[in-house]
């Protein structure tokens, strides 16, 4: 056979293989699953249309936007799929609250176009409180006190009135982040001090005094640095006009007992008494040495820091990390919420009767433990005092939700 035939069959054979080969078949391409929904225990999350909002046809969000935006800030930079709480993964990832943010800084210079934006790109979802097991009726709303942002006289040194000591954190105090060992456990906390190798539990109140324990940032009255612990934070104010802030910094680990309840308990106070208005009132009657006894009922002891007041405008720093907002800002239950999610809160309030805003889940505090358990930041000066001493309300509330978050939380509750 020639070269040239034996070329050319050879090139035959390579198209026939070529042409018996079968065609290309294309692999499905799998969708992406949707991230698993945790619904909580203690809560039911049942959607609702804007209409049941009380009063939000008529609201201005404006002030409950400014605080959501604080939030947003915060959760620049950080993962998209990094949960807003692993205590609380039903209110969805840092992504899925993008869309939710962008709009919100393009919601509108009049009340009615904010509303639309907010309407735009949440749903609304009612929270009701359920217990453990059946014997525990669901509860439609939750309790609500406040607190604020108090003015504090102190002096740089002591004095037989400017007695008491605002201290910083000691050199000795350890607060362990349980999260970093065990993920279960994110957000859990452990405070104490290291004595021969081991985590004890730290001083309580009398020793921290007694040891003086913690450096001295200012001294105040007694009644006005218990409120400031009990608050968390205040401006200070110096007798040459200036003003600085102390911000929490930590606090002893012990639980908080209220000297409220432990009044009406020794039948000194009646129930409806129990105010930071009544409780002064008895503690300015009794004397020093049946307040500084009344303290002691409270082995809780917060420390300070102290931090420049560059914009009196703002609130402190919750426990989020944000500025709070006057009657925009909420301390909720971490083991239940998520911090920067907003919620519709409707609430009998002191002055104001029916009150309805839009308030941001962003500070957290000792007491407040409870599916529907809040506490209003009022603001600071008299008035937000005034209220704040007097606030015990009962609360409903409508967490916003981006509607993806809340789609998911529907598709994944069972039908009743």
């Amino acid at each position: 056979m020639s070269p040239w035939l034996r070329r050319g069959l050879s090139s035959s054979l390579v198209f026939l293989a070529a042409c018996q080969q079968p065609e290309p078949v294309e692999e499905p391409v799998e969708a992406t699953p949707e991230p698993e929904v945790v619904l909580p225990d203690q809560l039911q999350l049942v959607p609702a249309h804007w209409d049941a909002l009380r009063d939000w046809q008529s609201s201005d969000p404006l002030a409950g936007i400014s605080a959501f935006l604080r939030s947003c800030e915060r959760w620049h930079g950080r993962a998209e799929d990094r949960p807003l709480n692993p205590r609380a993964e039903w209110a969805g990832t840092v992504g899925d609250w993008r869309a939710a943010c962008a709009a919100a800084t393009m919601a509108g210079s009049d009340p009615a176009s904010r509303r639309q934006a907010l309407e735009a790109v949440f749903t609304p979802i009612r929270i009701i409180a359920v217990g453990e097991d059946d014997t525990v009726e669901p509860a439609e709303t939750g309790l609500l006190t406040g607190y604020y942002e108090p003015f504090v006289e102190v002096r740089e040194e002591s004095s037989v009135e400017f007695a008491q000591p605002l201290r910083r954190r000691p050199d000795d105090l350890v607060t362990v982040d349980l999260g970093r060992f065990d993920e279960e456990l994110a957000g859990r906390r452990l405070v104490g001090r290291v004595e021969n190798g081991r985590l004890v539990y730290y001083r309580d109140r009398d020793e921290i005094e007694r040891q003086d324990r913690g450096e001295v940032i200012a001294w105040g009255r007694p009644i006005d640095v218990f409120f400031l612990q009990i608050q968390g934070s205040g401006r200070l104010v110096y007798p040459d006009g200036r003003q600085e802030r102390a911000a929490f910094a930590a606090h002893n680990g012990l639980p908080y007992r209220s000297i409220g309840r432990e009044l009406i308990r020794r039948g000194e106070l009646e129930r409806h008494a129990a105010s930071k208005q009544g409780i002064e009132r008895w503690l300015n009657d009794n004397g020093p040495e049946a307040t500084a006894e009344l303290f002691a009922v409270n082995p809780r002891y917060v420390f300070f820091q102290t931090q420049p007041l560059t914009d009196p405008d703002l609130g402190p720093s919750g426990s989020s990390g944000v500025a709070l907002t006057p009657m925009a800002s909420i301390a909720v239950d971490t083991s239940q919420h998520a911090h920067g999610v907003p919620i519709w809160l409707s609430a009998d309030l002191p002055e104001l009767d029916t009150w309805s805003g839009l308030v941001v889940a962003q500070d957290s505090g000792g007491a407040i433990n409870g599916p529907i358990r809040g506490d209003f930041f009022w603001g600071w000066g008299d008035t937000a005092e005034r209220r704040a001493g007097t606030t015990r309300a009962q609360a409903s509330w409508y967490v916003l939700l981006p509607t993806a978050v809340a789609q998911r939380i529907i598709d994944a509750t069972p039908p009743a």
